[in-house]
């Protein structure tokens, strides 16, 4: 089946639901065997006039929809709307807010808000490859600290943030980066993949411990020369810049990175404005996406790949807002 290649074909295409039955099914079941969710039994019956299969075993949920054991599970918004919603958060480079969803698709804010977390889930990398190689690949590793600027903060609330963070006596010296979230990413300059993930600290244990979770032994790493990085030498071909005098030495810099968080940091000011720290792994592996998808890629090539990882994710309203204490984050 010939899928569109704009939004303007996507929005024509999509509204008809038997066509988004039918591209579903051709990427959830591409050999056109269809599957139950519940017993995997093969060869259930579709029945057109409610848009749902009946499984051959009898058990409970026997009756099943498309959305069934995707990241749309008990959604009673129509897959026309969802799948716009898909279209523009992988395609738009800026992000899209769920403001803006919500005029666009004609929902609640609310219910645009949900939809975009749950598309952010999609849209997570879970079994991402190892950066570098063993032949010598080079990643770059650098930590960035994320949030708002005390300066635009209520007076109150500044001076509430400055007593209670650090003891009176260091109340002087305030760390500028301790109202904000950490954050430590790593690009490979090869394969110009990135990884960008929230850390609880910039400590030593914490940060190498990523990095030799994500990067292949005995590949060359570039940091600056902060001590968290030191001690790299044992697994990898490490080299460091010095901000405070160079930002590029030879091949040695992580100005790569530093593009990426450039893009990010634009990104949730401008278009989010106010990311709870609960919230920004999300809008990272979003912010991801769209740059490991961004070269050789078209938009309709990025909707496919988003729509391709809907199986076996959900995220639910009371997860979302953390109410639920059996969330698995």
């Amino acid at each position: 089946m010939e899928t569109p290649k704009t939004l303007q074909d996507a929005i024509i295409f999509y509204s008809n639901p038997d066509n988004c039955i039918a591209f579903l099914v051709e990427q959830r079941w591409p050999d056109g065997v269809v599957k139950c969710p519940t017993c995997g039994a093969e060869g259930a019956k579709y029945m057109p006039a409610r848009r749902v299969w009946q499984c051959k075993v009898r058990h409970a949920k026997s009756q099943f929809s498309i959305k069934v054991g995707t990241i749309f599970e008990d959604s009673a918004l129509g897959l026309d709307k969802w799948l716009m919603a898909m279209w523009m958060l992988a395609n738009c480079k800026n992000g899209v807010s769920s403001h803006e969803i919500a005029k666009s698709i004609g929902v609640t804010q609310k219910s645009a808000w949900h939809m975009m977390h749950r598309i952010r889930l999609a849209m997570k990398d879970v079994a991402p490859m190892l950066l570098g190689g063993p032949d010598g690949g080079t990643v770059e590793v650098d930590e960035a600290f994320v949030g708002s600027d005390p300066k635009n903060w209520h007076k109150e609330k500044r001076e509430r943030h400055r007593k209670t963070v650090r003891p009176a006596r260091v109340r002087t010296y305030q760390n500028a980066f301790t109202h904000k979230t950490a954050v430590i990413g790593m690009i490979d300059r090869d394969t110009r993949q990135v990884r960008a993930k929230v850390v609880p600290n910039v400590r030593r244990d914490t940060l190498q411990k990523e990095i030799l979770e994500s990067i292949e032994f005995g590949s060359k790493v570039y940091t600056d020369q902060a001590v968290t990085y030191k001690s790299l030498k044992d697994k990898f071909v490490h080299e460091t810049v010095n901000h405070a005098i160079e930002y590029v030495r030879g091949d040695v810099h992580t100005n790569s990175l530093e593009n990426f968080w450039s893009l990010t940091k634009r990104n949730l000011s401008g278009t989010y404005v106010a990311v709870e720290p609960f919230h920004l792994d999300r809008y990272l592996d979003e912010q991801v996406f769209r740059f490991n998808n961004r070269l050789g890629m078209k938009d309709a090539d990025r909707f496919n790949a988003v729509v391709s990882q809907i199986i076996g994710k959900r995220l639910t309203y009371t997860e979302l807002i953390g109410k639920d204490k059996n969330a698995p984050f």
